[in-house]
């Protein structure tokens, strides 16, 4: 009994060592041969993957899909540089996943930076009542639980402009709706964000007051 249970525990462990070194095969055999085979393989294996991947980090399945391709083909490009003593094949390839998701990020970045410069004064005229600024990833929670609280219509828009730095036009062919539609959501929504910041603002100023110590 005690040997069948370990068979039975072995097996996962060994299959997924086969499939590791298969997987690291197909990445040294495309950077050494352009073996198209093998990277048939690696890319079966691995795209829907990478694309869960990138729609878990909040991409949008048009997008992921986008990237998923540029990271596919920056494998058969760069599949020499591999190293196998270095990382697995997965480490190596979501290696690289991760880097072309900050770069289209960063690379995208004009409507958060004018996103964040019309909430400036929300931030700024509670924020000096305080003792101090909140911290970058303090304020990225905050606006995070006032998105959650948008109307789904009004959190869909507001994705679509704040994150992946589409144009009211564009955002307005995606959803088949008139742009005049996406400009008012957008505008609502807006205006609710920054009321849910100041109400977040000025309830923890009354904690902080209720909570300070009495001077004897």
């Amino acid at each position: 009994m005690t040997n069948m249970a370990t068979t039975r525990q072995d097996k996962p462990t060994e299959a997924s060592a086969a499939l590791r070194k298969r997987m690291g095969d197909n990445l040294k055999a495309i950077g050494r041969d352009r073996d198209e085979n093998a990277f048939a393989d690696f890319y079966n294996y691995y795209a829907g993957r990478v694309k869960s991947f990138l729609m878990g980090k909040g991409m949008t399945e048009e997008i992921s899909d986008e990237l998923m391709q540029e990271i596919m083909l920056i494998v058969w490009r760069r599949a020499e540089s591999y190293d196998p003593s270095k990382a697995a094949a997965s480490t190596w390839l979501f290696t690289i996943a991760r880097n072309r998701r900050i770069d289209y990020l960063r690379g995208n970045s004009r409507i958060e930076v004018e996103l964040e410069d019309e909430m400036l004064d929300v931030e700024n005229d509670e924020s000096e009542t305080q003792a101090g600024y909140v911290d970058a990833e303090q304020a990225a929670e905050r606006l995070h639980r006032a998105l959650e609280k948008l109307p789904q219509e009004q959190r869909q828009v507001m994705h679509l402009s704040y994150f992946r730095g589409q144009s009211h036009g564009d955002i307005a062919e995606w959803l088949d709706l008139p742009i005049g539609t996406v400009k008012s959501r957008i505008r609502l929504a807006m205006q609710a964000v920054r009321s849910s910041l100041k109400d977040e603002d000025k309830a923890a100023l009354l904690n902080e007051s209720s909570g300070s110590p009495i001077n004897d």
